[in-house]
């Protein structure tokens, strides 16, 4: 083989190697690190807006485990893996979660103390409008959730507009089943990338315990 050909073969090796290294690198960074998704919908409302970018912290979940607050992205427990869900984290495993009059209540994990939560990232609208299911229904009689160990009960802050712990169902038998699994939970937001005018990283709320 001639010098030129043989420069010409390296070249090409060269820059197919290195587009091997480039999407392993970009793989491994969406399978372990961040990834991208599109909001639909607008059970997130005004926290997350219809069609807004956000960016998700995977490696979060691979060290540690959702908290009170967390805005997660998940698979629902329909069974169907092809869907993704964002909601906000307010049960933990072992809290009893209380719905009443129209405010969320907890009794954590081992205490006795039942407790209001402050959830100031709920707009005028959801504010003491959180109903049992259906979520618009209006009625302000009190719900019970003590959540399953290794799960979690998620909540819109749309309260009023969202399919959530409150609605949801098996997909097979259409029981209730009300808790997301802690490994159907994909990643954290980060923070919201599209529209420009929006970017912003999402905060965790301070509840006071």
């Amino acid at each position: 083989m001639a010098p030129q050909q043989r420069g010409i073969l390296f070249h090409i090796l060269d820059v197919f190697f290195n587009i091997v290294v480039i999407v392993a690198i970009v793989a491994g960074i969406r399978t372990f690190l961040v990834s991208p998704f599109q909001v639909e919908g607008s059970s997130m409302d005004d926290t997350l807006e219809d069609r807004q970018y956000i960016i998700i912290n995977k490696l979060a979940f691979l060290i540690g485990s959702p908290e009170r607050g967390d805005v997660v992205v998940f698979n629902p427990p329909t069974g169907d893996h092809r869907k993704y869900y964002v909601k906000r984290v307010i049960g933990l495993p072992g809290d009893a979660v209380i719905i009443k009059n129209g405010y969320v209540y907890l009794r954590k994990a081992g205490e006795e103390e039942v407790r209001k939560l402050d959830e100031e990232y709920l707009n005028d609208r959801n504010l003491g409008n959180t109903y049992r299911h259906p979520p618009s229904s209006g009625d302000k009689s009190q719900a019970e959730f003590v959540v399953a160990p290794n799960a979690y009960f998620l909540l819109g802050d749309n309260r009023m507009g969202s399919l959530d712990s409150r609605s949801f169902t098996e997909r097979e038998t259409g029981e209730p089943s009300p808790f997301v699994a802690e490994k159907d939970i994909k990643g954290r937001v980060w923070f919201v990338a599209l529209p420009v005018t929006k970017i912003h990283a999402l905060s965790p709320p301070e509840y006071g315990f």
